[in-house]
């Protein structure tokens, strides 16, 4: 797999570092000995939380990297997260999220924002595969609009804060071991001020977990979360008070990112089937990988795969570099989701009545690409952030 990145006199190479070609041969093969394609189909199948899988994630090390060593992580950054995530969604699409979820909305908040005691306590077991973070934020009333629709509140007490609230769309929320959760703390002039961001234990009492049945991602269920008076010690607070968006807003970036990313193993998962099929299926005396309309369509399938992956890399090394990338990690996340779910679809063409049965994992290729063109952030609302970019006038 070639990749994106830059050297710092300003020329351009395709080559990973020799740091990062031992990440992906190393995880190339853990992809493909532990986490196939027939072990995603399984569990799907079951429709239960594969705990399994996430311990053998753990035992290997992957939660760690982006955690550095003095944490107990493998060290890393941005960049060699999107090589980890890309694999895993290479086969287990969507199920990815279950690596994902815990880098993104636990270890990087509390390793950014929280304190050193936070830092202590949290990023060894995260990088073990000891806990299980989920992320609480969207508002039933809003889903974009999460500002104005924030009615998830905090009320301070002795010793902490009471809780109470609801969110929604929480993946994973009914197995995860904390809670990262966006609340009103306090009021402000505008809707972006007086949030916070708090680590709730999700076995708490008062917290209640309830999965949504969904079209993808079947067994990482995604919950309506509810929040009835629930104590939260004072330590859990991540950041100042009233300093939740700010947070949330600097991690927008490598959300969009490694979102771009999943996208993108999801693609090449796509082509290798189309690839597999076509050199196997014969229809009309011949292979179906010699009629032309199948080459260009696998064709369509390889270009858009390294349109993702060199939007993607290149996100990422802006990131990595502390350089602005709000434009490109928006960019890359709405290419790579509609690509992805274009190649699914494409795919599930090429496969004919196979790629519609549940036996293959076009059909599941394609029921997980489809979300990615909703969260986190909306095709619509990525267009808008970056026809903004360009000078027009605020949509919205």
């Amino acid at each position: 797999m070639d990749g994106q990145d830059h050297d710092m006199s300003g020329g351009l190479s395709f080559d990973y570092s020799p740091e990062q070609r031992m990440l992906y041969d190393m995880i190339h093969a853990f992809v493909d000995k532990e986490c196939g394609k027939p072990l995603a189909r399984k569990l799907e199948a079951q429709d239960a939380f594969p705990r399994a899988l996430f311990e053998r994630i753990g035992a290997a090390g992957l939660y760690g990297i982006g955690i550095p060593e003095e944490y107990g992580g493998q060290g890393g950054g941005i960049e060699e997260q999107v090589i980890v995530c890309t694999e895993f969604a290479r086969t287990l699409a969507g199920l990815s999220v279950l690596w994902h979820l815990t880098c993104w909305s636990g270890a990087k908040a509390i390793l950014h924002h929280g304190t050193e005691d936070q830092r202590r306590h949290y990023l060894p077991r995260i990088a073990r595969g000891e806990l299980l973070f989920a992320l609480a934020m969207t508002e039933p009333d809003g889903g974009t609009d999460v500002l104005r629709a924030m009615k998830t509140r905090a009320v301070p007490v002795d010793g902490g804060f009471r809780i109470t609230g609801r969110k929604i769309w929480s993946t994973l929320a009914h197995e995860a071991d904390k809670l990262l959760v966006l609340v009103r703390s306090e009021t402000g002039d505008r809707p972006s001020q007086g949030l916070s961001v708090v680590i709730v234990d999700a076995r708490a009492e008062g917290v209640t977990a309830t999965p949504i049945p969904k079209l993808g991602l079947r067994c990482l269920g995604s919950c309506e979360v509810t929040f009835d008076n629930v104590f939260v010690p004072a330590d859990a607070m991540i950041g100042a008070p009233g300093s939740g968006w700010r947070q949330i807003t600097a991690s927008l970036n490598a959300e969009r990112i490694l979102t771009a990313a999943m996208c993108t193993g999801m693609i090449e998962g796509v082509l290798e089937d189309a690839l597999d099929y076509a050199g196997q299926r014969k229809a009309f005396g011949q292979l179906i990988g010699g009629f032309q309309a199948v080459q260009h369509k696998i064709a369509d399938i390889a270009m858009n795969l390294e349109t993702a992956r060199l939007h993607t890399r290149r996100a990422a090394w802006l990131e990595a570099r502390g350089r602005p990338c709000m434009v490109e990690a928006t960019m890359a996340k709405c290419l790579a989701a509609e690509l992805a779910t274009a190649a699914a679809d494409e795919g599930i063409q090429i496969l004919g009545g196979m790629g519609y049965s549940a036996e293959t994992d076009m059909q599941r290729y394609w029921r997980d690409a489809r979300l990615f063109r909703i969260g986190p952030i909306t095709s619509e609302m990525a267009r808008n952030t970056i026809g903004e970019s360009l000078g027009l006038p605020r949509s919205f």
